[in-house]
């Protein structure tokens, strides 16, 4: 598989400045897989600690932070020799070892010529307190779910994902639309988790990608055990297990009472930040205003509540596999909610951090909010060719914003006040789109 991390991860290598890098990311998202094949093609060689399997490795941190002694007791374990000029250290599931977690502000200040890329999931980083973390001494970067182009890519479609990334969009609609959609379809059913993209490649099978689906739910929900308070754990399965009839809902706002009868926010506000350090929901929230810079207008008691990636979403509702065949039914199955998780993963790889906003009557409503180029881009997500977009419109004048986008099943088309993004190529959206 190629992910488009692999170019920001060979920068990283060659910039003079480079820190220790820590990789986030949910489970399963493939950080061992991308750090391992980083190894591969750009060093001689890589040596890899598993925190999780090698526990006795732990021990190397917890004696002093002298890092020359410790790479030296890495390579006497591992039995493999460590040169910092040809030699990726990968420190896997760094969440486990709170002292290596510490180690990389040493390994940056006393061997900065060594190649340490670190790798956790978020909630055991993000629970570890207080000066263990190495502010300001790490680089850092996000994996996600695999987008629709890494989705074509691993299922031998690169020709059409590099004629969408080379934005030949007439050409797609002219020659590929019916195929582009196809596997649109495809994707919102199998989403973006390697594993399942694997098993869906190799064989074709939705069935077979639906099972990797309910092992890695299975998986998430065993982890929240591991690492969440008892007190905790009925309400974030709770929430977690309520992600697609929320969703479902027509404004998709986030109801505390949809999870259970007379819960309040109090209730599940905590379950929700767990959820969220985790690394399985993303929370969008509300703004009352279409102006920069968005989080200056954000409303901190409304918001929407994604999954982390489309396929489990799907996985979660107990999607049937022959939605996929039944022509445009997955992109409105429960109103829709499949596509717009979509867009909103997909803008999430694009770097941008996604709002929405809502008219304080509730008479208007744009999906997403963005800032794109210095500048508000309110984008409205449309679930086939339905190429209506009032409250788009409401929301462009009453903010005197010049152009607004529509992303749906229709081709690509420049309104003046208005761009339509086809949904195969919503990655492809460019600041130049909006001029």
């Amino acid at each position: 598989m190629e992910r488009s991390l692999m170019t920001e991860l060979m920068e990283w290598k060659a910039s003079e400045n480079r820190k220790p890098l820590l990789l986030y990311g949910a489970r399963q998202v493939g950080k061992t897989w991308l750090l391992e094949e980083f190894g591969r093609r750009e060093y001689e060689g890589f040596v890899r600690v598993d925190f999780l399997k090698e526990a006795a490795l732990r021990a190397v941190f917890e004696h002093d932070l002298d890092v020359g002694r410790i790479v030296r007791d890495i390579a006497l374990r591992k039995g493999a020799a460590i040169d910092p000029a040809n030699t990726l250290l990968i420190l896997d599931e760094i969440q486990e070892a709170p002292g290596a977690l510490t180690a990389l502000k040493y390994f940056q200040e006393d061997m900065p010529d060594l190649h340490v890329a670190a790798a956790g999931s978020y909630m055991g980083i993000a629970r570890h307190e207080g000066e263990s973390f190495p502010v300001g001494k790490v680089d850092s970067l996000t994996l996600r779910p695999m987008g629709f182009l890494e989705f074509l890519d691993a299922c031998g479609q690169a020709s059409l994902a590099d004629a969408i990334r080379a934005r030949e969009f007439e050409t797609v609609e002219r020659m590929a639309r019916d195929l582009a959609e196809d596997l649109l379809r495809s994707y919102l059913f199998v989403g973006g988790m390697p594993e399942a993209v694997s098993a869906f490649s190799r064989s074709g099978s939705f069935e077979e990608a639906r099972d990797v689906q309910l092992q890695i739910v299975s998986d998430y929900d065993g982890d929240f055990s591991k690492h969440a308070p008892v007190r905790l754990l009925e309400r974030m399965r709770l929430v977690w297990r309520s992600l697609p009839s929320q969703l479902a809902r027509e404004t998709r706002r986030f109801v505390y009472g949809a999870v259970r009868k007379g819960a309040r926010a109090k209730d599940l506000e905590e379950s929700i930040q767990w959820l969220r350090d985790y690394g399985v929901v993303q929370k969008v929230p509300r703004v009352t205003a279409l102006r920069v810079p968005l989080a200056g207008y954000e409303d901190l008691s409304a918001f929407k509540l994604f999954c982390v990636d489309v396929g489990l979403l799907g996985a979660l509702a107990d999607l049937p596999v022959h939605a996929v065949v039944e022509g445009s039914r997955l992109f409105t199955e429960f109103k829709g909610s499949l596509t717009e998780q979509y867009v909103m993963q997909e803008l999430l790889l694009m770097g941008a951090t996604p709002y929405y906003w809502s008219a304080e009557s509730a008479t208007s409503e744009v999906d997403f909010a963005v800032g794109i180029g210095g500048r508000v881009a309110p984008i409205e997500v449309k679930s086939a060719e339905n190429l209506r977009a009032r409250s788009l419109r409401v929301a462009c004048e009453k903010f005197a914003i010049p152009k607004g986008v529509r992303t749906s099943l229709s081709g690509y088309r420049d309104d003046g006040w208005l761009v339509n993004i086809p949904l195969w190529s919503f990655s492809q959206l460019r600041d130049d789109d909006l001029q």
